[in-house]
This record gives structure tokens, sequence and C-alpha cells, in this order.
């Protein structure tokens, strides 16, 4: 086996590269996707979203992932029926037994070749074993600067989500 190759099962000790869980998927838009506008819905696109995230996610955990949260998705420029809706998505993130991914919508009329940033997305998976419950995942290795970087601030909304959800917990015990 190459230095390059990965067995089919991995221990958790090995880490794994963003590359190596990247998804991109590409759909046409059609009028069932669009309102009588012929503005595609949002929640088509979200749904877009969540696949590519999750195959992301289970990509790196080799395992059933499923979504926790949606940090938040803005939807930047409206995408036409005709169009061409790509995402991508990687890793930014893994701990103990959960995931985020960064996930990225482009838009493109195809008839002129003119592509659109529509979207991005932080959306955080959990990895399932066999009876459902949460399982380790694989660390999450940085290859460049730009990794390093991005795993850093992923850090820092993961730190900012635990927050969060310790307010709302002491809020529900009042």
């Amino acid at each position: 086996m190459g230095s390059t190759e990965r067995p089919w099962r991995i221990t958790l000790t090995d880490g794994k590269t963003s590359a190596e869980s990247r998804v991109r998927l590409s759909q046409l838009m059609g009028p069932e996707h669009a309102n009588h506008m012929g503005n595609v819905h949002g929640g088509v696109i979200m749904k877009m979203v969540d696949e590519a995230g999750a195959l992301a996610a289970m990509r790196h955990a080799q395992s059933l992932c499923v979504t926790v949260t949606v940090d938040s998705m803005t939807f930047m420029e409206p995408i036409l029926v005709g169009y061409v809706v790509t995402v991508d998505a990687y890793l930014t993130f893994a701990g103990t037994t959960s995931m985020e991914t960064r996930v990225e919508v482009t838009a493109e009329n195809p008839l002129t070749g003119v592509k659109t940033h529509t979207n991005t997305a932080y959306v955080v998976y959990v990895a399932l074993g066999e009876q459902g419950r949460p399982r380790r995942v694989p660390p999450l290795m940085a290859t460049t600067p730009e990794e390093e970087a991005s795993m850093n601030d992923a850090q820092e909304r993961q730190t900012y989500r635990k927050l969060q959800r310790a307010k709302e917990s002491a809020r529900k015990r009042l």
C-alpha cells in the first residue's frame, strides 16, 4: 500500500484531512424547486446544504451522522429556475463525536457561465455507532496554514456553541 493510500477502516489515532471528506453536489434547478416568481425555495437549498454536509461528515467518520445544528445561513442572492446549483462541503472541525462542516453554495447560469456565491453555512453533525449512540471520530489534520486557520476559527465557533448550550440549560433550570 502506498503512503497516500488509506485502509478501508482507520484507527482513531489516525487523523484525516479535510480534503479526504470533501463533497461536491450539483443540480439543475427546475420549476418544481421554485416559487411562482421563478426563485428557488430556500428549503431546497437548505436540503442540499444538509445532504452535502452530512456526506462530508460521513466520509470523515465512516459512519452514519445526524445533523445537530446549522449555525447560520444567509441567502445573499436569489437562485433562478434554469440555474445549476453547486454545493461544496468539507470538514473544518472534528471533536470527540461531533464534526463541523463548511458548506458553500454557488449558482451558475449555464447559458452565460456566470457563477455567483449565494450562501455559506456551518453545519454540525454527530457520528452514530451501531446502537444509534454517539461514537468517536478521527481527528482532523491541517495540511496548510489556511486549513490550520480554518480549524482554529471552527474551534472558536464550537466553544461559542457550548457556551450558548450552557446558558440555555441554566435558563431552563430557573
